[in-house]
Protein backbone atom coordinates (compact mmCIF):
# COMPACT_ATOMS: atom_id res chain seq x y z
CA UNK A 1 0.00 0.00 0.00
CA UNK A 2 1.53 3.44 -1.17
CA UNK A 3 1.69 6.21 1.79
CA UNK A 4 0.06 8.46 0.35
CA UNK A 5 -3.24 8.56 -0.87
CA UNK A 6 -5.08 10.83 -3.90
CA UNK A 7 -8.15 12.64 -2.01
CA UNK A 8 -10.22 13.98 -5.06
CA UNK A 9 -12.93 16.97 -4.62
CA UNK A 10 -15.80 16.58 -3.79
CA UNK A 11 -17.80 15.34 -6.76
CA UNK A 12 -20.65 16.27 -7.68
CA UNK A 13 -21.45 15.69 -11.58
CA UNK A 14 -22.20 12.03 -12.83
CA UNK A 15 -19.00 12.16 -15.47
CA UNK A 16 -16.80 12.29 -12.70
CA UNK A 17 -18.54 9.22 -10.44
CA UNK A 18 -18.58 7.17 -13.53
CA UNK A 19 -14.50 7.75 -13.75
CA UNK A 20 -13.84 6.99 -10.41
CA UNK A 21 -16.24 4.08 -10.37
CA UNK A 22 -14.36 2.43 -13.51
CA UNK A 23 -10.88 3.02 -11.35
CA UNK A 24 -12.33 1.39 -8.03
CA UNK A 25 -13.84 -1.79 -10.24
CA UNK A 26 -10.30 -2.87 -10.64
CA UNK A 27 -10.05 -2.91 -6.75
CA UNK A 28 -9.33 -6.32 -4.59
CA UNK A 29 -11.77 -3.53 -1.57
CA UNK A 30 -13.34 -1.13 -1.13
CA UNK A 31 -14.21 1.10 1.93
CA UNK A 32 -17.82 2.86 2.18
CA UNK A 33 -19.25 4.98 4.54
CA UNK A 34 -22.48 7.80 4.44
CA UNK A 35 -23.30 10.50 5.96
CA UNK A 36 -27.31 11.10 6.50
CA UNK A 37 -29.77 12.86 8.31
CA UNK A 38 -32.86 11.28 9.74
CA UNK A 39 -34.83 13.53 12.48
CA UNK A 40 -36.92 15.10 9.98
CA UNK A 41 -37.60 12.51 7.04
CA UNK A 42 -39.23 8.38 7.10
CA UNK A 43 -36.39 7.22 5.04
CA UNK A 44 -32.79 8.49 5.95
CA UNK A 45 -31.85 11.30 3.80
CA UNK A 46 -28.65 10.69 2.54
CA UNK A 47 -26.33 13.70 2.11
CA UNK A 48 -22.79 12.63 1.23
CA UNK A 49 -21.07 9.25 0.26
CA UNK A 50 -16.99 8.17 0.62
CA UNK A 51 -15.87 5.73 -1.31
CA UNK A 52 -12.18 4.66 -1.54
CA UNK A 53 -9.07 2.31 -1.97
CA UNK A 54 -5.32 2.22 -0.85
CA UNK A 55 -5.16 4.66 -3.75
CA UNK A 56 -7.35 7.15 -3.85
CA UNK A 57 -10.27 8.32 -2.29
CA UNK A 58 -13.45 10.81 -2.29
CA UNK A 59 -16.81 12.43 -1.16
CA UNK A 60 -19.52 12.16 -3.16
CA UNK A 61 -22.56 14.75 -3.04
CA UNK A 62 -25.80 12.59 -3.74
CA UNK A 63 -27.82 16.07 -3.38
CA UNK A 64 -25.82 17.81 -6.18
CA UNK A 65 -28.15 18.63 -8.90
CA UNK A 66 -28.51 16.15 -11.66
CA UNK A 67 -26.37 13.80 -10.61
CA UNK A 68 -26.96 10.05 -11.64
CA UNK A 69 -25.63 7.80 -8.72
CA UNK A 70 -26.00 4.94 -10.95
CA UNK A 71 -22.39 3.74 -11.78
CA UNK A 72 -21.70 4.00 -7.78
CA UNK A 73 -24.19 1.53 -7.15
CA UNK A 74 -23.43 -0.55 -9.80
CA UNK A 75 -20.37 -0.47 -8.40
CA UNK A 76 -21.76 -1.80 -4.64
CA UNK A 77 -24.38 -3.99 -6.02
CA UNK A 78 -23.83 -5.45 -9.08
CA UNK A 79 -20.01 -6.18 -8.86
CA UNK A 80 -18.93 -9.19 -7.10
CA UNK A 81 -15.64 -8.95 -7.46
CA UNK A 82 -14.85 -6.11 -5.62
CA UNK A 83 -15.29 -6.64 -2.06
CA UNK A 84 -17.11 -3.61 0.24
CA UNK A 85 -15.81 -2.97 3.48
CA UNK A 86 -17.82 -0.87 6.31
CA UNK A 87 -17.58 -0.44 9.83
CA UNK A 88 -21.03 -0.56 11.64
CA UNK A 89 -22.31 -0.39 8.43
CA UNK A 90 -25.86 -1.60 9.23
CA UNK A 91 -27.53 1.87 8.44
CA UNK A 92 -25.26 2.69 5.65
CA UNK A 93 -26.60 -0.75 4.30
CA UNK A 94 -29.75 0.04 4.28
CA UNK A 95 -29.53 3.41 3.31
CA UNK A 96 -28.09 1.53 -0.32
CA UNK A 97 -31.24 -0.83 0.22
CA UNK A 98 -33.66 2.08 -0.11
CA UNK A 99 -32.07 2.58 -3.17
CA UNK A 100 -31.86 -0.32 -4.70
CA UNK A 101 -33.62 -2.72 -3.24
CA UNK A 102 -30.33 -4.46 -2.90
CA UNK A 103 -27.42 -4.63 -0.53
CA UNK A 104 -23.69 -4.79 -1.03
CA UNK A 105 -22.27 -7.82 -1.41
CA UNK A 106 -19.60 -9.00 -0.74
CA UNK A 107 -19.45 -7.29 1.97
CA UNK A 108 -16.81 -6.87 5.33
CA UNK A 109 -18.02 -5.18 8.61
CA UNK A 110 -14.43 -4.20 10.23
CA UNK A 111 -16.30 -3.39 14.12
CA UNK A 112 -17.69 -7.27 13.35
CA UNK A 113 -14.29 -8.33 12.49
CA UNK A 114 -12.68 -7.20 15.82
CA UNK A 115 -15.18 -9.35 17.76
CA UNK A 116 -12.90 -11.95 16.67
CA UNK A 117 -9.47 -10.43 17.44
CA UNK A 118 -10.66 -8.77 20.39
CA UNK A 119 -12.90 -8.79 23.28
CA UNK A 120 -14.68 -5.60 21.50
CA UNK A 121 -18.49 -6.04 20.94
CA UNK A 122 -18.87 -2.70 19.63
CA UNK A 123 -15.90 -0.95 19.06
CA UNK A 124 -16.61 2.99 17.45
CA UNK A 125 -14.65 4.19 14.82
CA UNK A 126 -12.35 6.78 16.56
CA UNK A 127 -11.74 3.64 18.93
CA UNK A 128 -10.67 1.58 15.97
CA UNK A 129 -8.38 4.70 14.57
CA UNK A 130 -6.14 5.12 17.46
CA UNK A 131 -5.98 1.38 18.63
CA UNK A 132 -4.86 0.64 14.85
CA UNK A 133 -3.15 3.73 13.42
CA UNK A 134 -2.25 5.62 17.07
CA UNK A 135 -4.42 8.69 15.54
CA UNK A 136 -6.68 11.20 17.10
CA UNK A 137 -10.08 12.09 15.09
CA UNK A 138 -11.41 15.16 15.33
CA UNK A 139 -14.86 14.69 16.18
CA UNK A 140 -16.02 18.57 15.72
CA UNK A 141 -18.09 17.69 12.67
CA UNK A 142 -19.78 14.38 13.15
CA UNK A 143 -23.04 15.99 14.57
CA UNK A 144 -23.09 18.17 11.87
CA UNK A 145 -25.67 19.17 9.41
CA UNK A 146 -24.80 17.22 6.48
CA UNK A 147 -28.38 18.51 4.33
CA UNK A 148 -26.79 21.97 4.81
CA UNK A 149 -24.54 23.47 1.43
CA UNK A 150 -22.39 24.18 1.02
CA UNK A 151 -20.29 21.75 2.49
CA UNK A 152 -16.99 23.30 4.00
CA UNK A 153 -13.47 22.18 3.27
CA UNK A 154 -13.46 20.58 7.12
CA UNK A 155 -16.54 18.81 6.66
CA UNK A 156 -15.38 16.83 3.81
CA UNK A 157 -11.94 15.88 5.18
CA UNK A 158 -13.54 14.95 8.55
CA UNK A 159 -16.14 12.63 6.24
CA UNK A 160 -13.00 11.35 3.98
CA UNK A 161 -11.10 10.18 7.04
CA UNK A 162 -14.17 7.83 7.79
CA UNK A 163 -12.63 5.76 4.60
CA UNK A 164 -9.03 6.61 4.34
CA UNK A 165 -8.24 5.49 7.76
CA UNK A 166 -10.12 2.43 6.96
CA UNK A 167 -8.47 1.77 3.62
CA UNK A 168 -5.26 1.40 6.05
CA UNK A 169 -7.01 -0.58 8.30
CA UNK A 170 -8.56 -3.09 6.77
CA UNK A 171 -5.38 -4.91 5.55
CA UNK A 172 -3.61 -4.69 9.29
CA UNK A 173 -7.18 -6.77 10.42
CA UNK A 174 -7.35 -8.83 7.32
CA UNK A 175 -3.74 -10.27 8.19
CA UNK A 176 -4.29 -10.55 11.68
CA UNK A 177 -7.79 -12.95 11.06
CA UNK A 178 -5.69 -14.48 8.73
CA UNK A 179 -2.72 -15.72 10.69
CA UNK A 180 -5.89 -16.82 13.88
CA UNK A 181 -7.03 -18.55 11.39
CA UNK A 182 -10.48 -16.61 12.63
CA UNK A 183 -11.96 -15.73 9.41
CA UNK A 184 -14.41 -18.16 8.76
CA UNK A 185 -15.97 -17.47 12.71
CA UNK A 186 -17.40 -14.29 10.65
CA UNK A 187 -18.94 -15.43 7.41
CA UNK A 188 -22.57 -15.83 8.93
CA UNK A 189 -22.54 -12.31 10.67
CA UNK A 190 -21.02 -10.90 7.15
CA UNK A 191 -23.57 -12.89 5.30
CA UNK A 192 -26.24 -11.20 7.85
CA UNK A 193 -25.44 -7.71 7.61
CA UNK A 194 -25.70 -8.47 4.16
CA UNK A 195 -28.97 -10.20 4.26
CA UNK A 196 -31.82 -8.03 2.12
CA UNK A 197 -34.58 -9.44 4.35
CA UNK A 198 -32.75 -7.59 7.20
CA UNK A 199 -33.79 -3.74 5.40
CA UNK A 200 -37.17 -4.93 3.54
CA UNK A 201 -40.06 -2.29 5.07
CA UNK A 202 -43.20 -4.75 5.18
CA UNK A 203 -45.45 -1.93 6.94
CA UNK A 204 -47.71 -5.80 7.79
CA UNK A 205 -44.71 -6.31 9.99
CA UNK A 206 -44.10 -3.39 11.65
CA UNK A 207 -45.98 -4.40 14.89
CA UNK A 208 -43.21 -6.74 15.69
CA UNK A 209 -41.20 -3.53 16.97
CA UNK A 210 -43.57 -2.50 19.03
CA UNK A 211 -43.62 -4.60 22.70
CA UNK A 212 -46.58 -6.37 22.70
CA UNK A 213 -49.11 -5.90 25.20
CA UNK A 214 -50.06 -9.26 26.10
CA UNK A 215 -50.81 -12.50 23.60
CA UNK A 216 -54.62 -11.73 23.30
CA UNK A 217 -55.46 -11.99 19.74
CA UNK A 218 -57.66 -9.40 19.40
CA UNK A 219 -55.33 -6.62 20.97
CA UNK A 220 -52.38 -7.88 18.54
CA UNK A 221 -54.10 -7.34 15.56
CA UNK A 222 -55.73 -3.82 16.50
CA UNK A 223 -51.66 -3.24 17.04
CA UNK A 224 -50.91 -4.60 14.08
CA UNK A 225 -53.60 -2.69 11.64
CA UNK A 226 -52.54 0.49 13.82
CA UNK A 227 -48.63 -0.01 13.14
CA UNK A 228 -49.12 -0.93 9.22
CA UNK A 229 -51.53 2.41 9.18
CA UNK A 230 -49.06 4.82 11.05
CA UNK A 231 -45.98 3.44 8.72
CA UNK A 232 -48.03 4.35 5.38
CA UNK A 233 -49.25 7.88 7.07
CA UNK A 234 -45.44 8.49 8.02
CA UNK A 235 -44.10 7.66 4.40
CA UNK A 236 -47.04 9.49 2.64
CA UNK A 237 -46.06 12.61 4.54
CA UNK A 238 -42.24 11.58 4.76
CA UNK A 239 -41.58 11.86 8.20
CA UNK A 240 -40.81 9.97 10.82
CA UNK A 241 -43.23 7.45 12.18
CA UNK A 242 -43.08 8.84 15.92
CA UNK A 243 -44.04 12.13 15.02
CA UNK A 244 -47.45 10.22 14.26
CA UNK A 245 -47.67 8.41 17.44
CA UNK A 246 -45.02 7.05 19.62
CA UNK A 247 -44.85 3.17 20.24
CA UNK A 248 -46.17 3.30 23.61
CA UNK A 249 -49.19 5.53 22.63
CA UNK A 250 -49.79 2.79 19.76
CA UNK A 251 -49.74 0.10 22.29
CA UNK A 252 -52.04 1.69 24.67
CA UNK A 253 -54.93 2.14 21.95
CA UNK A 254 -54.81 -1.30 20.91
CA UNK A 255 -55.50 -2.57 24.82
CA UNK A 256 -57.86 -0.08 25.24
CA UNK A 257 -59.68 1.26 21.81
CA UNK A 258 -61.85 4.49 22.56
CA UNK A 259 -65.08 3.86 21.37
CA UNK A 260 -65.67 7.23 19.65
CA UNK A 261 -63.49 9.76 18.08
CA UNK A 262 -64.04 12.46 21.15
CA UNK A 263 -62.27 9.69 23.51
CA UNK A 264 -58.74 10.20 21.38
CA UNK A 265 -58.31 13.75 23.15
CA UNK A 266 -57.79 11.83 26.73
CA UNK A 267 -55.64 9.44 25.11
CA UNK A 268 -52.24 9.88 26.74
CA UNK A 269 -49.59 10.73 23.94
CA UNK A 270 -52.27 12.32 21.48
CA UNK A 271 -53.21 16.12 21.08
CA UNK A 272 -56.87 17.71 21.89
CA UNK A 273 -57.43 18.23 18.24
CA UNK A 274 -57.08 14.50 17.73
CA UNK A 275 -60.93 14.45 18.36
CA UNK A 276 -61.71 16.42 14.79
CA UNK A 277 -59.44 15.90 12.90
CA UNK A 278 -59.09 13.69 9.93
CA UNK A 279 -56.05 11.52 10.71
CA UNK A 280 -58.26 10.78 14.18
CA UNK A 281 -60.91 9.51 11.91
CA UNK A 282 -58.65 7.55 9.57
CA UNK A 283 -57.34 5.98 13.03
CA UNK A 284 -60.63 5.29 14.01
CA UNK A 285 -61.59 3.58 10.89
CA UNK A 286 -58.13 1.28 11.64
CA UNK A 287 -59.82 0.23 14.95
CA UNK A 288 -62.99 -0.34 13.15
CA UNK A 289 -61.96 -2.64 10.62
CA UNK A 290 -59.04 -4.08 12.52
CA UNK A 291 -59.26 -8.48 12.63
CA UNK A 292 -57.86 -10.63 15.78
CA UNK A 293 -54.32 -11.96 14.76
CA UNK A 294 -54.64 -14.62 13.03
CA UNK A 295 -53.30 -18.32 15.25
CA UNK A 296 -50.46 -18.72 13.01
CA UNK A 297 -48.70 -15.12 13.66
CA UNK A 298 -49.33 -15.45 17.22
CA UNK A 299 -45.92 -14.52 18.78
CA UNK A 300 -44.36 -17.69 21.15
CA UNK A 301 -45.20 -17.49 24.60
CA UNK A 302 -42.16 -16.19 26.38
CA UNK A 303 -39.74 -17.98 28.12
CA UNK A 304 -39.25 -17.32 31.48
CA UNK A 305 -36.94 -19.42 33.51
CA UNK A 306 -39.66 -21.78 34.32
CA UNK A 307 -37.86 -24.69 33.16
CA UNK A 308 -34.37 -23.98 34.48
CA UNK A 309 -35.40 -23.90 38.26
CA UNK A 310 -32.85 -22.55 40.71
CA UNK A 311 -30.31 -25.18 40.19
CA UNK A 312 -30.82 -24.84 36.47
CA UNK A 313 -30.13 -21.26 37.06
CA UNK A 314 -26.95 -21.66 39.03
CA UNK A 315 -25.77 -23.50 36.35
CA UNK A 316 -26.57 -20.92 33.53
CA UNK A 317 -24.74 -18.41 35.94
CA UNK A 318 -21.68 -20.67 35.65
CA UNK A 319 -21.95 -21.02 31.97
CA UNK A 320 -21.74 -17.61 31.81
CA UNK A 321 -18.71 -16.94 33.97
CA UNK A 322 -17.04 -20.20 32.21
CA UNK A 323 -17.99 -17.28 28.74
CA UNK A 324 -16.01 -14.69 30.05
CA UNK A 325 -13.20 -16.66 31.17
CA UNK A 326 -12.87 -18.67 28.00
CA UNK A 327 -13.55 -14.97 26.27
CA UNK A 328 -10.63 -13.36 27.91
CA UNK A 329 -8.22 -16.63 27.41
CA UNK A 330 -8.83 -16.24 23.74
CA UNK A 331 -8.83 -12.47 23.30
CA UNK A 332 -12.99 -12.42 21.72
CA UNK A 333 -15.97 -11.16 21.99
CA UNK A 334 -18.27 -13.10 24.62
CA UNK A 335 -21.25 -12.26 21.96
CA UNK A 336 -19.58 -14.11 18.99
CA UNK A 337 -19.52 -16.96 20.68
CA UNK A 338 -22.82 -17.37 22.29
CA UNK A 339 -25.42 -15.04 24.08
CA UNK A 340 -27.17 -15.51 27.51
CA UNK A 341 -30.52 -17.23 26.22
CA UNK A 342 -28.17 -19.89 24.96
CA UNK A 343 -26.72 -20.43 28.06
CA UNK A 344 -29.91 -20.71 29.69
CA UNK A 345 -30.91 -22.84 27.04
CA UNK A 346 -28.40 -25.54 27.37
CA UNK A 347 -28.83 -25.44 31.12
CA UNK A 348 -32.10 -26.33 30.84
CA UNK A 349 -31.07 -29.41 28.94
CA UNK A 350 -31.50 -27.84 24.89
CA UNK A 351 -28.96 -29.46 23.02
CA UNK A 352 -29.65 -28.63 19.49
CA UNK A 353 -28.40 -24.94 19.57
CA UNK A 354 -25.33 -23.31 17.55
CA UNK A 355 -22.95 -22.97 20.54
CA UNK A 356 -22.59 -26.52 20.11
CA UNK A 357 -21.72 -26.62 16.46
CA UNK A 358 -18.49 -25.97 14.23
CA UNK A 359 -15.95 -23.55 15.51
CA UNK A 360 -18.40 -22.35 18.26
CA UNK A 361 -18.59 -26.01 19.93
CA UNK A 362 -14.47 -26.05 19.36
CA UNK A 363 -13.58 -23.04 21.17
CA UNK A 364 -16.39 -23.38 23.75
CA UNK A 365 -19.12 -25.16 23.45
CA UNK A 366 -17.36 -28.54 23.99
CA UNK A 367 -16.15 -26.72 27.38
CA UNK A 368 -20.02 -25.86 28.52
CA UNK A 369 -20.93 -29.13 27.88
CA UNK A 370 -18.62 -30.87 30.13
CA UNK A 371 -19.63 -28.13 32.88
CA UNK A 372 -23.29 -29.31 32.45
CA UNK A 373 -22.46 -32.46 32.59
CA UNK A 374 -20.00 -32.48 35.56
CA UNK A 375 -17.06 -32.73 33.67
CA UNK A 376 -15.40 -29.22 34.36
CA UNK A 377 -14.73 -27.44 37.41
CA UNK A 378 -13.23 -23.50 38.59
CA UNK A 379 -9.71 -23.35 39.71
CA UNK A 380 -8.25 -20.43 41.43
CA UNK A 381 -3.93 -20.19 40.36
CA UNK A 382 -2.26 -17.54 41.00
CA UNK A 383 -5.27 -15.59 41.94
CA UNK A 384 -6.38 -16.00 38.70
CA UNK A 385 -9.66 -17.88 37.60
CA UNK A 386 -9.37 -20.65 35.07
CA UNK A 387 -11.08 -24.02 34.01
CA UNK A 388 -10.21 -27.20 35.36
CA UNK A 389 -11.48 -30.92 33.67
CA UNK A 390 -12.15 -33.36 36.40
CA UNK A 391 -10.34 -36.08 34.74
CA UNK A 392 -7.24 -34.33 34.61
CA UNK A 393 -8.07 -33.36 38.17
CA UNK A 394 -8.39 -36.84 38.68
CA UNK A 395 -5.12 -38.24 36.51
CA UNK A 396 -3.12 -35.43 38.28
CA UNK A 397 -4.07 -36.98 41.90
CA UNK A 398 -3.80 -40.28 40.80
CA UNK A 399 0.15 -39.84 39.62
CA UNK A 400 0.84 -37.81 42.90
CA UNK A 401 -0.38 -40.91 45.21
CA UNK A 402 1.65 -43.35 42.52
CA UNK A 403 4.52 -41.38 43.03
CA UNK A 404 3.89 -41.33 47.31
CA UNK A 405 3.52 -44.93 46.93
CA UNK A 406 6.24 -45.72 45.36
CA UNK A 407 8.74 -43.57 47.90
CA UNK A 408 7.07 -45.22 50.69
CA UNK A 409 7.79 -48.53 49.20
CA UNK A 410 11.55 -47.36 48.68
CA UNK A 411 11.77 -46.08 52.53
CA UNK A 412 10.12 -49.44 53.76
CA UNK A 413 12.60 -50.79 51.70
CA UNK A 414 15.61 -49.34 53.00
Amino acid sequence: MTNEMNILPLITKTKELAALCERLASSEFVCVDTEFMRENTYYPLLCLIQIGNDKEAAAIDPLADGIDLQPLLDLLCENEDVLKVFHAGGQDVEIIYNLTGKTPHPIFDTQIAMMAVSQSEQIGYANLVESWLGKVIDKGARFTDWSRRPLTDRQIEYAIGDVTYLAKIFPKLLEKLMKTGRGMWLNAEMDKLADPSNYANDIHEAWHRIRAPGRNPAVLGRLKALAAWRESEAQDKDIPRGRIIRDETLADIASHPPKKQEELAKVRGLSNAWKENDIGKRLMRVLRDAEPLAEEEMPEKPKRGAPLGKEGALVADLLKLLLKIRAREIDVASRLLTKSDELEALAAGVRKLSVLEGWRYEVFGKDALDLVEGKLAFAVERGRLKMTHIDDVANGAAQVHAVLDEAAEAEAAE
